[in-house]
């Protein structure tokens, strides 16, 4: 009925067995399943990984045996009146879900449109503060620029001024160096 296998063990794994059976107890074939005449269970190999076991059923007992049918049951006829129920029922399921991701749809087309007027509000609020900026910069480039324009006019005219000033110091002297002549 079974194969016995006998192995020689190192000392290490007779000791890991030793400690297994120990300390695992439950992962052992119990005694009572050993002894009963319907069930045998052997030990095939049993390492730090895991353990395997061949289990042995005894034959069945003759008044064990139920009855199997070869065919499926048959359904029972279905009246017209049952027919036409099932299908209405069928009918309003599909409906409720066609409904229901009728539904699905128009939320998110919703959620689109929400989306949608978010980004251009932020893109309209963005277009306003850049162009903003840009009159706020040309605003005060044109007043720097007028600054230093009337800046340079202002030391133009100071040097008009020490210029004529200048010339008619040296008129000044010319005609009186002359006079002396």
């Amino acid at each position: 009925m079974s194969r016995r296998k006998i192995r020689r063990e190192s000392g290490e794994r007779a000791r890991s067995r030793l400690l297994l059976r120990r300390n695992f107890p439950d992962c052992l074939p119990s005694s009572a399943a050993m002894a009963s005449d319907d069930i045998k269970v052997k030990e095939l190999d049993k390492r730090a990984s895991g353990q395997a076991f061949e289990v042995i059923l005894g034959d069945p007992a003759p008044d064990a045996k139920g009855e199997f049918l070869l065919s499926p049951p048959k359904k029972k006829d279905l009246s017209l009146e049952e027919i036409q129920r099932k299908l209405e029922a069928a009918e309003e399921r599909r409906k409720s879900h066609e409904a229901e991701v009728l539904k699905h749809l128009a939320e998110k087309r919703e959620h689109e449109k929400v989306v949608q007027q978010k980004a251009a509000e932020e893109n309209n609020n963005f277009s306003k503060m850049a162009e903003e900026k840009l009159n706020q910069k040309m605003e005060a480039n044109k007043e720097n620029r007028t600054a230093i324009m009337a800046a340079m006019n202002e030391k133009f005219k100071e040097k008009d001024k020490k210029l004529e000033e200048v010339r008619k110091n040296k008129e000044t002297k010319e005609a009186g160096g002359d006079g002396e002549n």
